[in-house]
C-alpha cells in the first residue's frame, strides 16, 4: 500500500472514531483547552490512588498482600467499563449531547466515591467497628466499595472526554493531535498536583474537621486531599460543559451507522489482526504486569522498606511508615514531571533511534534494571538500619537513591504508554482490514487501541 493511501485510510478512520456531529469546522482552541482540562481533576484523582489508598487500607486492618485484590477494579473497569460508554456514548441521543452526559456522569460518580474512602473510618465507627481493634470490617468494606466506584467513575470519564475532543476536532488531523496534546498536558499537571498534595504532610490543617475519633491524622491528610481533588474535578467539568457546546445526535444523519455489537468488534479485529500486532499486545501486556506491582506498592515500599515503618506497629513505627508515604508521594511526583517532559519528546527521539521499536526496546531495559535496583535499594537500607538501629531514618544517599529511581522510572512509563500508541500506528497504516475493524468505542480516540487498552 502506497503511503498516501495509507494516509487516505488512517484519516477516514480517524473521522469515524471521532464520530463528529455536522460541528461547522473544528471548534476553536479554547473550547479543546476547556475539555482537556477535565484530565487535570481526573487525574488528580488518579495519583491520590495510586500513591495513598493502598497505605491506607492497610491502616484499616487489611493485611499487606491483600490490597491487589481491591485494585482488581482497575484492570477490570477497564476492561468493561470504558469500552463500553465509549460505545454508547457514540450512540447517545439525549439532549443535552452525546458526551455531556457521561462526562457529568463520572464527575458526580466521583464525588459518591470520594465520600466513601475518605470517610470510611467515621462510616465504619459509626456502624459499630472498634477503634482499638486492627481490623475495622465496616471500614474496609465501604472503602472497598468507594475504590470501585472511583474507578468506575475514572474510566467513565476518561473515555467520552477523549471523544469530544474528537468531535471537537471535527476529523481535522492537525487539530486532534493538539487535543490530545493539551490532554496530556493536562494529565501531567493533574499528576504532579495530586503527588504534592500526597507529599504534604500538613494538609489537614487546612481543614481541622477533618481530624475526627475515628481518623487519625493520615487519615484526616487524605480526606483533605480529596476534598481538593473533587473540587478541581468539579470546577472544571463544570466549566467545560457549561462553556463547551455538545450537540445532539441523530441516528439517521450517520450513514455508516453499523449495528454490530461493540464486543462483536472487538473479537472481530482479534480474528484479522497480524503477527506484528500479536506480538506488540502480547509485550505491552508483559510490560504493565511488570509496572503494575511497582504502581501498587511504590509508596507502601517505601515506608516499609526504605523506612523500615509498619503500618500495624505501635506509634513511632507508624510514623516512619506515614514519612516513608509521603516522601514516596514525592517520588511519584517527581516520576510525573520526568514523563511529562519525555513525551514531548518521543517523536524525535525514536526517529533518531531508528524507529519506535528500537526505542521501546531500550526504555523497557530501563523499566527492568531500575526495578532490579530496587532490591538494591532496600539492602542498603536494612543494612543502614541494623547498624545505627531500627528507628533510624535512611540516609541521605538511601533516600536520594530511592527518589532517583522513581524519576527515572518516568522515562519508560512514558514510552509505554506513548510509544505503544505510536507503534499501533504505524501497523494500522500497513493493515487496511485491521484498520477498517473499528469503527466505534471511543476509548483512546483511535479505535483500535482500544485492544491495545484489553492488554493492560
Amino acid at each position: 500500500m502506497s503511503d498516501l493511501q495509507a494516509n487516505k485510510d488512517e484519516t477516514t478512520v480517524d473521522r469515524q472514531s471521532s464520530s463528529s456531529v455536522d460541528l461547522d469546522g473544528p471548534s476553536p482552541l479554547r473550547k479543546m483547552i476547556s475539555v482537556a482540562s477535565i484530565a487535570a481533576g481526573i487525574q488528580f484523582g488518579w495519583a491520590l490512588q495510586l500513591s495513598l489508598l493502598t497505605p491506607y487500607v492497610q491502616l484499616l486492618g487489611v493485611p499487606h498482600k491483600w490490597p491487589s485484590f481491591i485494585w482488581l477494579c482497575g484492570p477490570v473497569s477497564g476492561l468493561l467499563v470504558q469500552p463500553s460508554v465509549g460505545y454508547f456514548s457514540d450512540r447517545c441521543t439525549s439532549r443535552f449531547g452525546r458526551r455531556r452526559p457521561f462526562i457529568a456522569t463520572g464527575a458526580l460518580l466521583v464525588a459518591v466515591s470520594v465520600v466513601l474512602i475518605g470517610y470510611a473510618a467515621d462510616f465504619g465507627h459509626s456502624m459499630g467497628d472498634k477503634i482499638d481493634k486492627p481490623v475495622k470490617m465496616r471500614a474496609v468494606v465501604i472503602f472497598a466499595l468507594g475504590f470501585w466506584i472511583l474507578d468506575v467513575a475514572n474510566n467513565t470519564l476518561q473515555g467520552p472526554c477523549r471523544a469530544f475532543l474528537g468531535d471537537l476536532a471535527a476529523g481535522d488531523a492537525q487539530k486532534t493531535r493538539t487535543a490530545n496534546a493539551f490532554f496530556s498536558f493536562f494529565m501531567a499537571v493533574g499528576n504532579v498536583l495530586g503527588y504534592a498534595a500526597g507529599s504534604y504532610t500538613n494538609l489537614y490543617k487546612i481543614f481541622p474537621f477533618t481530624m475526627t475519633k475515628a481518623c487519625d491524622i493520615y487519615c484526616a491528610n487524605l480526606k483533605s486531599c480529596f476534598f481538593l481533588s473533587i473540587t478541581l474535578l468539579l470546577v472544571v467539568t463544570i466549566i467545560a460543559l457549561w462553556y463547551v457546546e455538545d450537540k445532539q445526535w441523530s441516528p439517521k444523519a450517520d450513514s455508516d451507522n453499523e449495528k454490530t455489537p461493540f464486543f462483536g468488534e472487538i473479537f472481530g479485529a482479534f480474528k484479522v489482526m497480524k503477527r506484528p500486532m500479536w506480538m506488540l499486545l502480547i509485550v505491552t501486556a508483559l510490560n504493565w504486569i511488570a509496572w503494575f506491582p511497582f504502581l501498587l506498592y511504590d509508596t507502601d515500599w517505601m515506608g516499609r522498606e526504605v523506612y523500615g515503618g509498619d503500618s500495624k506497629g505501635d506509634d513511632k513505627m507508624k510514623k516512619l511508615y506515614n514519612q516513608g508515604i509521603h516522601v514516596g508521594a514525592l517520588g511519584l511526583m517527581l516520576n510525573s514531571i520526568v514523563l511529562g517532559v519525555m513525551s514531548l519528546g518521543i517523536e524525535g527521539i525514536s526517529r533518531k533511534m531508528g524507529g519506535a521499536k528500537r526505542l521501546w526496546g531500550a526504555v523497557n531495559i530501563i523499566l527492568a534494571v531500575c526495578l532490579a535496583m530496587t532490591v538494591l535499594v532496600t539492602k542498603k537500607a536494612e543494612e543502614h538500619r541494623r547498624i545505627a538501629g531500627p528507628m533510624a531514618l535512611p540516609t541521605d544517599g538511601i533516600r536520594a537513591g530511592a527518589l532517583t529511581l522513581f524519576a527515572l522510572l518516568g522515562i519508560p512509563l512514558a514510552y509505554s504508554v506513548r510509544t505503544s500508541f505510536y507503534n499501533i500506528k504505524q501497523l494500522r497504516r500497513r493493515s487496511k482490514t485491521f484498520s477498517r475493524s473499528f469503527k466505534h468505542g471511543n476509548c483512546h480516540t483511535t479505535n483500535d487501541c482500544i485492544v491495545w487498552s484489553w492488554s493492560y
